[in-house]
Formats: structure tokens, sequence, C-alpha cells
């Protein structure tokens, strides 16, 4: 197996075979195995929020950030479901961290999972892809459970998907979480990938009341007095995470505690938001990259809200379009995506 040659492959946008696709996950998870939950990266270092299958984009942030091994990366999660090209998008993420494994860290995000990426579109797109018989989705999901918890930079910075847990305090508590296994419904694996800062709240003195049930039916919301209490008490400055669409591309909670990553421009080719890259060159140095939707997605967006004589023209109605993450939708776009060869 030729890593080079699946980079060419998958950079061209090419769909990998099924058995190659097997083989990288698991040399993957063997990989994987030897990181600790939590992984310790230094500046200079280009954190990237939520992907969600926008290949396209993904390959824009290379172009604007570098492309790695040239600039060192940390991705905070949910590189799939939502978008059309989720397939090509993990694929590619392995494939590098493979290929230049200090270069590029992966943390696992709330749709790292078998249950989320049934409901979000990926289960479908693996599926129509490969073939229904194919066991693709069943190498990319049981990878997913060897994917970290979190990283911290240069010591001080805290980067994880979601938030932070009130079974949570310290580091050494996420150091000693069995992570290879499904993402459970609750407890602090769940939190840190489902929970939110809530900027909107007054904080509470009671330590107990500090954490609120989340309007997402899993996780929580965290404020202020939480995170001040969080970053002292582990001798951290700051908190990077993703999770959340922001339409500037990046929002900043609690005079600079907390900062929210988003790299999913124009998400779901509807939103209409920006996004950013942070480039951190040192704990106090540091660059929000914003940017558009690549061009690509700007013609496959306005194909979607196009007239009938568009690709997809014949999927809409004429007063509101059918969702593009339909099932039957996505078995159409992913016709001519079908792989045709198998190593």
């Amino acid at each position: 197996m030729e890593l080079d040659h699946c980079l060419e492959q998958l950079y061209a946008g090419k769909l990998l075979p099924e058995a190659t696709l097997r083989a990288l996950c698991f040399k993957l998870k063997e990989l994987l195995t030897k990181e600790s939950n939590v992984v310790h990266v230094s500046t200079p270092i280009t954190v990237v929020g939520d992907i969600h299958g926008q290949f396209h984009d993904l390959l824009e942030i290379f172009q604007i950030g570098g492309s790695v091994p040239d600039t060192n990366y940390l991705f905070l999660g949910d590189y799939v479901d939502r978008g059309l090209y989720s397939v090509e998008t993990i694929s590619l993420l392995i494939v590098l961290k493979l290929r230049f494994p200090s270069r590029i860290h992966l943390i696992r995000g709330n749709h790292e999972s078998r249950q989320i990426t049934q409901s979000y579109g990926f289960y479908t797109e693996c599926c129509n892809k490969y073939g229904g018989n194919s066991k693709v989705w069943t190498y990319f999901t049981d990878m997913f459970d060897y994917l970290v918890l979190c990283c911290i930079i240069d010591n001080e910075i805290f980067c994880v998907h979601g938030g932070l847990s009130p079974n949570v305090q310290t580091i050494d508590q996420i150091r000693i979480i069995d992570r290879i296994r499904e993402i459970p419904h609750d407890g602090a694996m769940a939190d840190l990938v489902w929970s939110d800062p809530d900027d909107d709240r007054d904080d509470v003195i009671d330590a107990l009341s500090q954490f609120k049930v989340s309007p997402r039916g899993a996780g929580y919301t965290f404020g202020k007095a939480v995170v001040e209490k969080f970053l002292q008490l582990n001798h951290m400055s700051k908190i990077y995470r993703a999770h959340q669409l922001c339409n500037e591309g990046y929002q900043v909670y609690f005079q600079g505690l907390v900062t929210t990553i988003w790299s999913a421009p124009n998400y779901c080719y509807r939103c209409g938001n920006r996004a950013s890259i942070l480039e951190v060159y040192s704990t106090q140095d540091y660059y929000f990259n914003v940017f558009e939707e690549a061009p690509e997605n700007k013609l496959l967006n306005n194909t979607f809200i196009g007239n009938s004589s568009g690709m997809y023209g014949n999927f809409f109605d004429e007063e509101r379009p059918q969702d593009v993450f339909s099932d039957e939708f996505q078995t159409t776009s992913a016709f001519n995506r079908h792989v045709e060869y198998f190593l």
C-alpha cells in the first residue's frame, strides 16, 4: 500500500478501493493505540474546527493554511455527516495521519459515532458509494473508537471538540477514560464531545449548579466560573473547541477564555456562514484565518438552488427544495461517484 499514491488519488477527488480503506483503517488503529487520551503538541500549529464532509473546503484549508507536512494541523473532530463528501474527507485525513503522524492530529467529535452517522448521512453515503453490502462504514466507525479525546498545546491551551464535564475536574481524569468504544450517552467522554459554553447565563457560586443540562439532549452547558476553575486547577490559560456553527467562522467567550473555531463555510451548502482556521504561533500570538466556501461548493450550491435544468433540479419542487441529506438525494448524488475499481 503506497500512501503517496493514495494521496494523489484523494487530492484528485477519487475514491479509494474498499480493500485499501480496510488496510488504512487497520493501520491507523495501530497508530492511535499508541497515543494517550490526551496528546501534547507544540506551536506553531493550525487548529481546524468542524469539516462535516465538505471535502472541497478541506482542500481550500490546505490551500490557505499550507499543506501537510509544511504546516502542523490539529483537527477538532466532526469530519463526517451533513456534507456530500464525507468518505473523501475522512479518507484523506486518515492517509495524511499515517503518512505524517507527527504533523497532523485528529480529535474525536460527537459525529465520529455509529449512532450519529446512521442518522446524518455518513452511513448512507458509504452504502451509496461502495454498495449496500460493503463494510466500509464499519471500517471507518471502528477506527473512530481509537481517536484521541483532547490535545494540549504548549502545556497551556486545552483543545477538545465540545467542552467541559462535571465529571472531569483535572486532565488526569481524562487520561484514564476508556476511550476505545462507541461514545456513550452520558458520562465524561460524552460530555467532552457534546458540551457547549453558555455565555448568556449568570454563574453561581455553588459548583454543583454551574453546569446545566444541554438542550442538545447530551452533554452540558457551562459558564465562565466553570471555565475559570478548570483552567486554574490544570494550570491552563484557555480552551479551543469546535462543535457550534459560527456565522463569522469563530466566536470568543468569557473574555477570551474559550474560543469556538468553525471550519465548514456555508454549512450544509445553505447556511451562508464564513469559516476559519486558527493559526497559533505561540500561546499569546495567533491569527484567525477567515475564508469563504470553495469555488466547487459555490457551483454545487448554485445547482441546488437553480432551476430544473440543473443536475439536481428534478429533486426540487417549485416551493421548497428536498432535503439534500435525504436517502433519495444522497443516492442520486452518489451515483456518479460510485467506486468502479477494487484492488
